[in-house]
């Protein structure tokens, strides 16, 4: 038993189904989906008509813009819903032929009272200390062509720019974000890095049994323009995947953000569907063939698991099709803007009310 499959029968799943103010209830998963959809719509209405997000340009059509060094970042933690984006880099990570060339010092960003460090025995028998950290990886061979590595003939990917990776992968720091972040962009300099994608995973009011919802945005002009994406309209809290974008694009290096929208009901245990989507993404616009190995059997088995605990909780399963019918609505052919506007004012008028807050019945004025 894979140790996904494992976590997932022995009860990492959260069965709890969240209040009124948390879910989307039946009625209500109208006007949330009404305020987050037409966002969602807007970035798969191009000049031509509907497209999908998830798919991007052939990688001739990007202008260069990724076509140099590229930096793949993610960071355990907060960033990091499912651990699909750390599992991500690291499928990317076992595949490529690397070399680490630059860690921080643990000493200096890191609370180990929150981040502590790991023993285990190594191969000799001896018992050794890994420290939390965060370490960026440059190919053995830079800039070597490698041959297509996957059989994914649906991809639009050719495997021929491994020799151009580079990847940073460690736990969110604790403290000196800004110290940290100086001295990640000066390493990335150093390495003559050209554009940097960042993976990330947040919790979703999201069903398991539909496709990994993902989202692509970026701050800088040339990208957004050459992927035909959005500048993201996110105002709050942010991790440490938005301070260094944000350094990176004062010394002009362009970025790039990718999150999967993970399953809430199901946050303690590991999504292996997440990371294959995140996957799917990455190979497209990296121009890298990543190998599945066993995701694909794990995330068949995490989804055959959570319908299992699903078929045995009438909650959680009247909850999860509450959440399947928003994002079937979301998904469907006839989800223009204006169609989900008009879901949302017959949903106003069963309650009695209007868009403007007015009543119409005017015996109640």
């Amino acid at each position: 038993m894979s140790s996904v499959s494992a976590r997932i029968q022995y009860g990492s799943v959260s069965t709890r189904v969240p209040s009124i103010s948390q879910r989307t209830a039946a009625g209500v998963s109208v006007v949330t989906t009404v305020k987050s959809t037409l966002r969602v719509l807007s970035l798969r209405s191009g000049p031509d008509g509907p497209r999908t997000e998830s798919r991007s340009p052939p990688v001739a059509e990007r202008n260069g813009i990724l076509n140099g060094r590229i930096l793949v970042v993610a960071f355990e933690g907060w960033n990091d819903a499912g651990e699909a984006a750390s599992g991500a880099v690291r499928s990317l990570k076992d595949e490529l032929e690397l070399v680490e060339i630059f860690t921080v010092d643990p000493e200096l960003y890191f609370d180990y009272q929150f981040n502590r460090p790991m023993v285990a025995t190594d191969e000799d028998g001896q018992r050794t200390l890994t420290w939390p950290s965060a370490d960026l990886y440059g190919p053995a061979k830079p800039e070597a062509e490698v041959a297509s590595l996957a059989a994914d003939a649906d991809l639009q990917v050719s495997g021929a720019n491994t020799g151009n990776i580079y990847l940073l992968l460690g736990t969110e720091p604790s403290r000196s974000w800004k110290s940290f972040a100086a001295e990640v962009i000066d390493a990335a300099l150093a390495a003559d890095i050209g554009g940097i994608v960042f993976l990330g995973a947040m919790l979703a009011d999201v069903p398991h049994t539909r496709p990994i919802s993902l989202m692509s945005a970026s701050d800088n002009a040339d990208m957004r323009a050459a992927l035909h994406l959005e500048r993201s309209t996110y105002e709050g809290p942010v991790g440490i995947l938005s301070v260094l974008a944000d350094a990176a694009e004062k010394v002009d290096i362009p970025t790039l953000t990718i999150w999967a929208s993970v399953p809430h009901y199901v946050h303690n245990a590991p999504s292996p569907k997440a990371m294959l989507a995140l996957i799917d993404r990455l190979e497209e616009v990296i121009d890298v063939t990543i190998p599945r190995g066993d995701l694909v059997s794990e995330a068949a088995a995490w989804e055959a698991g959570i319908d299992a605990l699903a078929a045995d909780d009438e909650d959680m399963a009247a909850y999860i099709v509450q959440l399947e019918q928003a994002r079937d609505t979301v998904d469907s052919p006839e989800a223009s803007g204006e169609a989900i506007a008009q879901e949302f004012e017959k949903y106003l008028r069963k309650r009695g009310d209007r868009p403007d807050g007015r009543n119409d019945d005017p015996r109640r004025h």
